[in-house]
């Protein structure tokens, strides 16, 4: 734009220089030329000057438009940065999330499958308690039946051997289901002696008929003595009281088999003198701690 307006000066210059050469109808050809040249810098100028500032508008807006450009860039970046971290955050909490959630279904898995148990444990349980309480009514009934087995036994043998508790000769015991016979050795035996005597045989006659009627117990002998030690001949077969009340106790339960008592429900045992009922001081209750004790048990 600058040349132009060089190059129209020098035009300009030159026709006014040679003005004196040129006719003046040249000239004023010239002249118009020249105005119009002038008008057309004039107007180049205007436009150059509008195309100038049109290109500092452009330069700036480019300029802001880069700014901002970068600005977003910036912000994106950033925005990348961020996106990237949430969704590594994100990653990591889904994974934490995939393992509680598999645990948790394990956890419920099992617990599920525990009350599963506990509900069949229960209903186990329920069953047990119904079958026990069903054993306890029976056992109840059982026990009740027994009560009234030995009660019928006890009030059988009061009423047989009456004359004989009157006499002091027998002693008939009933606590919680163990009915206790308590017969004098001198009713059973002569002194110092394990044979059953005639008339002792009669006393466990009548015991026995009674007790065949009993056949849901045991029945055990105890022989049991005073303690008077044993003396003279007498002690070289019975050296001491153990000796003397196993032989009776002995005695009276192979009676017993022999008159019909099942042999598996039979025992004995010796005592001697050391389960005492009276007093050894006196005659009197050493005559009762002479014994034979026939005792009736529930079976195992």
């Amino acid at each position: 734009m600058h040349r132009q307006a060089f190059i129209f000066l020098t035009v300009v210059v030159t026709v006014l220089t040679l003005g004196g050469c040129v006719a003046k109808s040249d000239y004023l050809l010239k002249q118009a030329e020249a105005d119009a040249l002038n008008r057309n810098l004039s107007t180049m100028t205007d436009e150059n000057a509008s195309l100038k500032g049109r290109i500092d508008r452009l330069t700036m807006e480019k300029g802001n438009l880069h700014a901002e450009k970068n600005s977003l860039i910036a912000e994106l970046e950033k925005r990348t940065v961020d996106r990237n971290g949430l969704e590594a955050r994100l990653a990591a909490k889904t994974e934490e999330l995939t393992r509680t959630l598999a645990e948790t279904t394990r956890t419920l898995s099992e617990t599920t499958r525990t009350i599963e148990g506990l509900i069949n444990k229960n209903a186990e349980l329920e069953g047990d308690k119904q079958m026990l309480k069903e054993s306890i009514a029976l056992l109840r009934k059982a026990r009740e039946e027994e009560v009234q087995t030995v009660s019928r036994t006890y009030e059988d043998l009061l009423n047989e051997m009456k004359g004989e508790i009157e006499q002091g000769q027998i002693t008939i015991t009933e606590l919680k289901g163990k009915l206790t016979v308590d017969v004098l050795d001198k009713i059973l035996f002569d002194s110092g002696r394990a044979e059953v005597k005639p008339e002792g045989i009669d006393v466990l006659k009548r015991v026995i008929e009674i007790l065949k009627g009993v056949t849901d117990k045991t029945i055990h002998i105890e022989g049991h003595t005073d303690n008077v030690p044993i003396g003279g001949a007498l002690a070289k077969r019975y050296p001491t009281n153990w000796e003397l009340s196993a032989a009776r106790a002995i005695n009276i339960t192979r009676y017993l088999e022999s008159e019909g008592i099942d042999p598996v429900l039979l025992s004995a045992a010796a005592f001697g003198e050391h389960q005492p009922v009276a007093d050894n001081e006196t005659p009197e209750g050493r005559a009762k701690n002479r014994r034979i004790a026939i005792i009736l048990l529930p079976r195992e």
